[in-house]
């Protein structure tokens, strides 16, 4: 069967990697001063960060509609034989809800919830492309899904809270005392949503080296075909440090650094950085 994998955007899969897989990408919607633009294609996190630091505002993110997705999903059931599209964890977006609204107009279109976001999301597209091109059925091809989701690791180390504080999602006495603390939060999904773990105290460099061996320590247990080092805005000599780290961990076939699109750094802010593994 000629089947179409799609996703939405906030897979944060690399331009190099959709085009490999041929990953169809329907972009959420971000909201700056009012005013709706295409995640990915019309905004960018640096876009993000420029309004935050002149305006002290946030920006927001919009869920597709139930509309956008019949949309989408007409144009590729005319033309595969069946469309697999992977959503974001329906613990963060009505997404997943609506997008399953609208593929009940069609008879060729499965959705499945990913349970996770940015490239935890971005694992289960992958091992969706991955059992498409064996040959099996879109139902199987689902079923198996359901249950690889479980076994993605996703989290991240937060440099700093305000853009959690500006957001809600806690605290400003939280985040001054973290800052003042120098303390470093570790985010966790967990069950579809997030969760804070351990925190780090100390530089942010130090931080995140502590926060990838722990992550990886139990190597024997983790899939060593693939991981994703996934940042929203390091520099390179951090991506540097990140990437040797992990490579001392254990040995991956595939390292994979992308950068987060605008879902995760307008909650998280800059210098967030997630190491996003499979567990066997």
């Amino acid at each position: 069967m000629n089947i179409k994998i799609t996703s939405d955007s906030t897979c944060d899969l690399s331009p190099e990697l959709l085009q490999k897989y041929d990953v169809a990408i329907l972009p959420l919607y971000v909201v700056k001063g009012g005013k709706h633009y295409k995640d990915v294609y019309e905004i960018k996190p640096d876009d993000v960060y420029s309004y935050v630091a002149e305006t002290g505002e946030m920006c927001s993110t919009a869920a597709l509609s139930i509309g956008d997705y019949i949309e989408y999903f007409k144009e590729y059931s005319s033309k595969y034989d069946a469309v697999i599209h992977v959503n974001l964890s329906q613990g963060f977006s009505c997404c997943h809800q609506n997008a399953l609204l609208a593929a009940q107009e069609f008879d060729n279109v499965y959705v499945v919830d990913s349970r996770n976001l940015s490239t935890g999301h971005g694992h289960v597209v992958i091992e969706a492309c991955q059992l498409a091109q064996q040959g099996i059925t879109p139902q199987e091809i689902c079923d198996r899904l359901a249950e690889f989701v479980e076994k993605v690791d996703a989290s991240f180390i937060l440099n700093r809270l305000d853009y959690l504080a500006k957001g809600g999602r806690c605290s400003s006495v939280a985040a001054l005392g973290a800052n003042l603390l120098k303390l470093k939060v570790c985010i966790e999904v967990k069950d579809g949503g997030m969760g804070a773990g351990k925190k780090y105290r100390g530089a942010y460099d130090k931080c995140m080296v502590e926060y990838i061996t722990e992550r990886l320590s139990d190597i024997g247990n983790i899939r060593t075909d693939r991981i994703f080092i996934t940042h929203s805005g390091l520099t390179e000599d951090l991506v540097k440090k990140a990437v040797d780290t992990v490579k001392k961990c254990g040995k991956f076939e595939n390292i994979y650094v992308t950068r987060a699109g605008c879902a995760i750094s307008n909650h998280c802010g800059e210098n967030t950085m997630g190491v996003l593994f499979i567990k066997k």
